[in-house]
């Protein structure tokens, strides 16, 4: 039977190879074998990828796919590749993009994310690099009216703002003539041909979200902040609140996970899929023995 949903993912030397281990550890502690995971390399990397990655994806259920991202945009946008990655094709009704430093902390179903009809993303946790100035020359662009929903953002509240999401959790329909990663980097590379519009990266993939989705005759279904809590910032160093249970957590780098007190059952949920709390571990043994085999 086919997955109803896809999570889709970064998996890139250095660090989002590692990341991205954890992260498929806890997809499948959380949500099981009921959901498809796929990791997506730039193709003129997967030669540098690690051993221990490819094993740990074989062992988890997980596969790791090339992509194209050379001379996908204008001029060199790495940071564009999960917008890359979102719209690779899949035979899956559903595709969530979900960024490597992200975890899954509690039982969930694809039921939760899912909303049909609609994209499921969380409201930004700021923009404190522009004004609300920007939307004008970005929904010009495309002779659409500016949304009359308003937001507040998820960490730094200003008063009512034009929709504003994050990427780091975007869930979506991957079916149809017309499918929603393709207009989402449609919508992006158009944008960032506007010479006149500032701060275009690497807020790209953000500020074309929200445009992305109208234009796809799509509407979005904001996630709580239980299903994408963004760590860090002016929360970093404290613990998940206590009065809400969190499902989902962006912690960006392994510091914010250690202060929080989570790092420990990132490593665990690892442990408990591969045997092991670091992946590289899984290889070390073969690299040592070959080692000496060479040294002879």
């Amino acid at each position: 039977m086919t997955p109803r949903l896809t999570f889709t993912y970064i998996v890139e030397p250095p660090e989002y190879q590692i990341f991205a281990c954890t992260l498929l550890a806890s997809i499948r502690t959380q949500f099981g074998d009921s959901v498809a995971a796929i990791g997506y390399c730039p193709e003129h990397r997967m030669d540098e990828l690690h051993p221990a990655v490819f094993k740990a994806h074989g062992m988890m259920g997980g596969e790791i796919r090339p992509m194209k991202t050379q001379g996908m945009w204008d001029t060199d946008y790495p940071h564009g590749n999960k917008i890359i990655a979102a719209m690779q094709p899949r035979d899956t009704d559903y595709s969530a993009f979900v960024d490597s430093d992200v975890l899954f902390l509690r039982p969930n179903t694809p039921d939760t994310l899912i909303a049909p009809g609609q994209v499921s993303c969380s409201v930004a946790a700021s923009m404190t690099w522009a004004g609300q100035e920007i939307w004008r020359p970005i929904y010009d662009a495309f002779d659409m009216p500016i949304p009359q929903q308003r937001i507040e953002y998820m960490r730094r509240p200003v008063g009512p703002v034009i929709p504003y999401f994050s990427s780091g959790l975007v869930v979506f329909p991957d079916t149809g003539p017309r499918r929603f990663a393709d207009i989402w980097y449609e919508t992006a590379r158009r944008i960032d041909r506007i010479e006149t519009l500032e701060h275009r990266r690497p807020y790209l993939d953000q500020m074309s979200l929200p445009v992305a989705i109208q234009r796809a005759d799509l509407g979005w279904n904001i996630l709580s902040e239980e299903h994408h809590f963004i760590m860090g910032g002016k929360l970093r160093g404290e613990p998940l609140p206590e009065d809400r249970e969190i499902y989902t957590v962006h912690y960006r780098h392994n510091g914010v996970l250690k202060e929080s007190g989570l790092l420990g059952m990132a490593r665990k949920m690892l442990q408990d899929r591969t045997g092991v709390p670091y992946v590289r571990r899984l290889t070390e043994g073969n690299i040592r023995q070959k080692r000496k085999q060479a040294q002879g």
